[in-house]
């Protein structure tokens, strides 16, 4: 619904999926989610994810990546908006099963089709291994792959993270992806050395989503290494504010939030 070009996105699905009442609100901006009460850059860095994300998502179908899995996926539409009919890519979506029967209602409401290779997998996260679920599927051990984990690793303890990089490495062929972003070690510390980082720290806490894991800056190419994963890009906050939020006169039109950092990994690359 953003007019200027910086802040528009293609995703016409999540649109259809708001209630009503709140898109009501939205097309009159009568309600604004980048307002005064939201942290300072992290509407803009959000929108730079979901932008950068869908490029990465298409880059893979387009290069003949076999098959694309979401953690945590949520209410993600990539599976619908960006997959070819005659796409033979597979796109798998792991997220609890409340989440995933919501969803399904919620397009079959509005008639939205979800293509046959746009699978779900539900799994209690807290009580199921990914691993067994993923045999369970026709999910394949052997093929190229892109994983996805936007806004997840930073709630997950150390051991949770070590584990699912190792498990990537382990369950996949050589040439796939893992696209994640995650926060500042010096975050979870509370040194307040970025922009916005008070606003987001303290909004995460009272909504009783606090912040568990972080990479100190500078040291991502080293844990990627360390779970034989190598570094192809990383995005931080200058480098979005470059490629997304400048204007056709090279003019900076926003501030991004300064505590996170996209990365793109890669196996054998």
């Amino acid at each position: 619904m953003e007019k200027n070009e910086q802040y528009h996105s293609s995703d016409y699905i999540s649109v259809r999926l708001l209630p009503e009442f709140i898109r009501f609100l939205l097309k009159r901006r009568l309600l604004k989610l980048n307002g005064r009460y939201s942290p300072k850059g992290i509407y803009e860095y959000v929108i730079a994810r979901t932008k950068y994300i869908d490029h990465i998502f298409k880059t893979a179908i387009g290069n003949g990546t076999e098959q694309i899995l979401i953690l945590g996926a949520g209410y993600d539409t990539r599976g619908i908006r960006l997959l070819p009919a005659d796409s033979k890519t597979r796109v798998y979506e792991m997220d609890t099963p409340g989440v995933q029967n919501g969803k399904e209602k919620q397009l079959a409401k509005r008639g939205i089709h979800k293509p046959e290779n746009n699978i779900y997998i539900p799994i209690d996260f807290l009580r199921e291994d990914i691993r067994g679920k993923l045999m369970e599927s026709d999910y394949s051990f052997g093929n190229r792959t892109l994983f996805i984990l936007e806004g997840l690793i930073m709630y997950l303890s150390a051991e949770s993270v070590n584990q699912l990089f190792d498990m990537f490495r382990e369950c996949s062929a050589g040439g796939s992806l893992v696209l994640f972003d995650y926060v500042y070690g010096s975050v979870l510390r509370k040194e307040n050395r970025y922009y916005g980082e008070g606003d987001i720290f303290n909004t995460v806490v009272k909504a009783d989503e606090k912040w568990t894991f972080g990479i100190e800056e500078g040291t991502i190419s080293q844990f990627l290494k360390e779970h034989e994963f190598d570094l192809v890009e990383e995005l931080d906050t200058s480098s979005i504010e470059e490629r997304y939020f400048k204007n056709r006169e090279g003019e900076l039109v926003a501030r991004v939030n300064g505590t996170h950092s996209i990365v793109l990994a890669g196996k054998g690359i």
